[in-house]
């Protein structure tokens, strides 16, 4: 896979999605039987993956199911949940215990770990000694998800769990931008799969998950952090930390450039959105008929994003779905399947960064 390149599949069968994404790939002309290959999920708390926090364990099970056919042997599963929660009960909780037992994959602790220190830039960082010496190939497996303090998570932001505790700590002192955007710097996966299947709508710890219904694959993790904040509502501006880390060096935001690929686009038109209650609350002047989750669960994130700014549709009608297709209307309507509205914003789907600049230039 090119720097350039994204690749992303829809679907809600979330273990053959992304086999088949993988398979796709050719992942395995990277590998060799003798590498150390490590997945890195996100744990930051101990709750099931429906919460919208917490990697799939499907994703992880198809990746090893995918390694062990191409005869990897030297695989493992790290991470170190945010401070005050434990690692090893979040791997009993989000259902990787049993992939460790199932495919005899070790499971580390990264709490546990020892760390060196690397200088990067003028700021010096302490980082886990397994995921920076002792792996090979990085698999990060981050989920796609808002955050109280960033913005948003992904690729970039999933590493910190390869910090100990008291890095950890001190990131936040720091102000968190500057370190993760550094850490991308010395720390770099191979290969970013990333869990847009249902992140949460406002914070990282979970609750109200919100249905995307895709998992996106590429290898710049400021490219895939750009992408997937388009799909949160932001622009690279809006999130600190990429614009930092495409300044010194560790990818690039250019979207626009970018060599995309999507597969299984059908599918994603045969998958409800169902909303939460805040998701409900977000959508009181929505009206949806056979809105498909891709779409829907971005315009929930673009009602958030206009919301957190203060900012406000003026009780409009917003109309999608495919039910909307070959009708009119003078209401918003988002997504090719309005197009007959006097007011439509193109996208099969949309991005909620392109809903949210449409909602405000026409509220």
């Amino acid at each position: 896979m090119e720097q350039n390149e994204l690749h992303i599949m829809y679907g809600n069968d979330i273990g053959n999605m992304t086999y088949e994404l993988l398979e796709k790939l050719d992942i395995a002309r990277s590998l060799r039987p003798d590498m150390r290959i490590a997945l890195k999920p996100n744990f930051v708390v101990a709750k099931d993956a429906s919460s919208g926090a917490t990697t799939h364990p499907e994703i992880a099970e198809a990746v090893l199911r995918y390694l062990r056919a191409h005869g990897m042997e030297h695989i493992s599963i790290m991470e170190g949940s945010w401070v005050g929660d434990q690692t090893k009960r979040a791997f009993q909780v989000c259902g990787y215990e049993k992939l460790s037992e199932k495919y005899h994959v070790p499971l580390y602790d990264l709490k546990d770990d020892k760390f060196v220190e690397r200088q990067v830039g003028d700021l010096k960082l302490r980082i886990c000694e397994k995921p920076l010496l002792e792996t090979d190939y990085l698999i990060d497996l981050p989920v796609l998800k808002a955050h109280c303090q960033t913005g948003m998570t992904c690729a970039m932001k999933n590493l910190k769990g390869c910090l100990p505790d008291v890095e950890k700590r001190r990131l936040h002192e720091l102000g968190l931008s500057k370190p993760i955007a550094y850490l991308a710097k010395v720390l770099r996966p191979q290969l970013i799969l990333v869990d847009a299947i249902c992140g949460d709508l406002t914070f990282e710890e979970g609750g109200n998950p919100v249905r995307m219904d895709r998992i996106i694959a590429g290898v710049d993790p400021v490219l895939v952090d750009t992408y997937g904040a388009s799909l949160l509502g932001f622009a690279p501006e809006d999130v600190a930390y990429i614009k930092i880390a495409e300044t010194i060096g560790v990818g690039s935001t250019d979207i626009a450039s970018a060599d995309i690929h999507e597969y299984n686009a059908q599918a994603r038109k045969k998958i409800r959105f169902v909303p939460s209650d805040r998701a409900q609350r977000l959508a009181k002047d929505v009206l949806a008929e056979n809105a498909c989750s891709a779409c829907y669960g971005s315009l929930i994130h673009a009602l958030q994003r206009i919301q957190e700014s203060g900012g406000h549709c003026s009780n409009q009608k917003i109309y999608i779905g495919q039910g909307f297709r070959g009708k009119s209307g003078d209401g918003a309507g988002i997504g090719s399947c309005t197009c007959g509205f006097r007011k439509s914003l193109a996208g099969c789907p949309p991005t909620a960064k392109a809903m949210v600049e449409f909602l405000r230039e026409n509220s």
